[in-house]
């Protein structure tokens, strides 16, 4: 017999809206052979080869049985059209053989009578992200089905079910009850197969022998029963198993939504009545550099003890840190791991090379000096950014968010690399070991060890290593390991929050000040006489840190740009075009034929305007309108939100050479450095060739040499010399280290 009944799964989408459906090949198939009371018919042996009622095709696999059922029906003419669809059915992920679904008698949990304990415990569960609670797996919870617990397989779990033949089964609970049970074991039964399959026990109700049913449990129930299973509870250690239950935290890929999520979450609720887990983050899966998954016959995958042999166990951790939040995936190749080693370990490794190099000069020991406190302004500046950090990453580890908690180290050692230590090195240049010497010093450690601290449940390797030299080497009584210290203390009383908002403002100042420079293609060792600020007062010290850092005569601030920026406005078309897009060319000229100035002045105040274009008046304000800016002639801007830049870009002939000077000793810090002298070698710098640049070495010549370590600059012409150009100036330079 022939059926044809409604299927509401079935859509035209894939095929031609009608199917052929198989009651025991297909979940879909068999839920709507039960509803129609359907017959269940079984012509596929194991093998997936049809059995040999199914002629002509028997012992054929079904896949490639497909093409000769359809030619068969072309014979017969009984086919109308065969098209190929693209159809989505299960296959192995490894050799994209494809699988049947296939019915098998099965031992099943009745899950689906705690469907709403389960959902009840998956709300006390934290979840990172939290869309897991109630997306992806709050919907399998909601939509649970019993959970087929037997598998028909040599090695797992033997299911402890016995059976008589007269219909008695007995589950056993324990090694102590299946001695007591059994007729015969020894007492160092293996309770594997095929041994554990050799126990026999007695019917307690008719007296005769009983046998172990032939199936294995599920692996999944092993993983899921984890918890108390590796202490023995409730036989053994049920203190140290209640001290430790539920665990705080957990983490597995997104697929174990399915998998250990869900078999953690259903057995701890069917034998505890709550969950075992408290929080957990679900994990993104690694992809390849082109966002394709990884597999061995692709050719695409990338082995970890690559990168772990060439770039180090600390650097593939601090990648998964930071490439993305835990639970997106991840794009992974050698060159994202070689940039983060740069951007993160290399700067932290660096700032401890400095650190060691000028320490060892000096011969400074932490350990005398305990109990100062600075008052230079970078020292209290770069402390309170230290206990500003420390606060932030615990808060951040708290809530599981491990990114943003390393985002925070890395950005403070970005800060202390290229911020503290820069804008201090002469501070460890001084010849004598005077106070703000030692304050220098003191600083720099106390940072370095706290950040080690932070740092090494992140980067385990490399702040071991830079803690065994900064802290053990010196100090006796300090634990032996980083990762045996306490986490640091945050102390508030350190922390300045107007200092790190001004010192804030100070940077990006300086930033947006080498941003003008580059607009107008200036080297930033070529002064410049002034730069206009539109930020309101700051104290000098700041001013002075600016002028240093952008090489500038003089800075000053409140400064009205509207006298050296020409304004631009554009209308913001993205925006715009969802409300009012046939009126944009309208807008356009409307736009452009008014006051540039007035106008940006009022939409960068908050101001908004009416317009009326072609009849409709249309309010405009900062979100639909753009406003740019730029130097008028001889002048360069550069802005980011309400700061704004302006530098006079006019160079005099003094200031030209002043620029002349520094690159000349920028010059010959680089020959230094190739001729690998060290930090302290004194050297005699001989030059020759250039009239011009002559001239400008004896006007500079103090200041070249202290800025050189040189002791004689010498004008002479019998040497071997290396050409160097000095903006389009060829001059002859020689080093000679005394």
């Amino acid at each position: 017999a022939y059926y044809v009944i409604h299927g509401d799964f079935v859509t035209l989408s894939d095929g031609t809206g009608v199917v052929h459906i198989a009651p025991a090949y297909g979940e879909d198939d068999n839920r709507v052979g039960q509803k129609y009371d359907l017959p269940l018919i079984n012509l596929v042996d194991v093998q997936g080869n049809f059995i040999e009622e199914v002629t002509p095709w028997q012992g054929m696999f079904v896949k490639k049985a497909d093409e000769k059922i359809i030619e068969t029906m072309k014979e017969s003419g009984i086919l109308y059209k065969a098209e190929k669809y693209l159809h989505s059915y299960p296959f192995c992920w490894r050799c994209d053989t494809p699988l049947l679904y296939y019915p098998r008698d099965s031992w099943f949990v009745r899950m689906s009578s705690l469907r709403e304990k389960l959902l009840e415990n998956n709300d006390t569960i934290h979840w990172y992200p939290d869309n897991v609670k109630k997306g992806r797996f709050g919907n399998f919870l909601e939509n649970v089905i019993d959970w087929g617990l037997s598998r028909e397989r040599y090695w797992g779990t033997p299911l402890p079910i016995w059976e008589c033949d007269c219909g008695h089964r007995d589950c056993i609970g324990s090694i102590a009850e299946l001695k007591e049970k059994a007729i015969q074991v020894s007492d160092d039964i293996e309770l594997h197969k095929p041994y554990i399959d050799h126990v026999l026990l007695q019917c307690s109700v008719c007296g005769k022998e009983m046998k172990r049913v032939s199936e294995v449990i599920d692996c999944w129930y092993d993983s899921g029963s984890m918890p108390f299973a590796q202490h023995h509870y409730p036989f053994e250690n049920k203190e140290l198993f209640e001290q430790n239950f539920p665990a705080q935290f957990i983490s597995e890929a997104v697929d174990q939504t399915r998998g250990w999520f869900y078999t953690l979450l259903a057995i701890s609720t069917a034998i505890f009545d709550k969950s075992s887990f408290e929080n957990c983050i679900v994990l993104g899966h690694v992809l390849d550099k082109n966002g394709i998954k990884m597999s061995k016959h692709k050719g695409n995958v990338l082995s970890p003890f690559t990168v772990l042999e060439n770039q180090g166990a600390d650097a593939l951790r601090w990648y998964f840190y930071t490439a993305s939040a835990p639970w997106l995936p991840s794009r992974f190749y050698e060159d994202a791991v070689i940039e983060v080693q740069r951007k993160f370990l290399n700067t932290l490794w660096n700032v401890y090379s400095f650190y060691v190099l000028y320490a060892q000069i000096d011969q400074f020991d932490p350990t005398k000096y305990q109990g100062r406190t600075s008052s230079h302004v970078m020292d209290k500046w770069i402390i309170s950014k230290l206990n500003t950090m420390i606060h932030k990453v615990d808060e951040n580890l708290e809530a599981y968010d491990i990114t943003k908690a390393a985002e925070l180290i890395q950005d403070f050692t970005d800060e202390l690399s290229n911020w503290y230590v820069r804008r201090n090195r002469t501070r460890y240049w001084a010849m004598d070991m005077i106070d703000d010497k030692i304050h220098a010093y003191l600083t720099l450690h106390t940072v370095l060890k706290n950040l080690v601290i932070v740092a090494a449940p992140f980067v385990p390797f490399i702040t071991e290593e830079i803690y065994q030299n900064l802290v053990v080497q010196l100090d006796e009584k300090a634990p032996e390991s980083v990762h045996l210290c306490r986490w640091p203390d945050y102390d508030e009383n350190l922390v300045d929050q107007q200092l790190e908002q001004e010192m804030e403002l100070t940077y990006k100042i300086c930033s947006l000040g080498r941003s003008a420079r580059n607009l107008a293609n200036i080297k930033n060792r070529q002064p410049l006489s002034k730069m206009l600020l539109s930020t309101k007062e700051l104290p000098e010290y700041y001013i002075a840190i600016i002028k240093e850092e952008l090489n500038l005569k003089d800075v000053e601030v409140n400064a009205n740009m509207s006298d050296y920026v020409s304004y631009n406005v554009k209308p913001n078309s993205p925006v715009l075009g969802k409300s009012h897009g046939r009126f944009i060319p309208g807008i356009r000229k409307a736009i452009a034929a008014m006051d540039q100035m007035e106008l940006a002045l009022k939409i960068t105040s908050g101001q908004s305007i009416i317009i009326e274009i072609d009849g409709t008046p249309i309010e405009f304000n900062a979100e639909n309108l753009l406003v740019t800016m730029s130097g008028l002639e001889g002048f360069a801007f550069a802005g980011e939100g309400d700061i704004g830049v302006v530098l006079d870009t006019h160079i005099s002939e003094t200031l030209r050479t002043e620029g002349y000077a520094r690159e000349i000793i920028s010059k010959l810090q680089n020959m230094r450095k190739d001729s690998s002298f060290e930090v302290m070698d004194k050297i005699k710098i001989y030059m020759t060739g250039n009239a011009l640049l002559e001239e400008v070495v004896r006007q500079y010549r103090d200041y070249i040499i202290n800025e050189t370590l040189a002791v004689e600059i010498v004008f002479d012409e019998v040497r071997e010399y290396t050409d160097v150009t000095i903006n389009g100036e060829l001059l002859k330079l020689a080093l000679v280290k005394q």
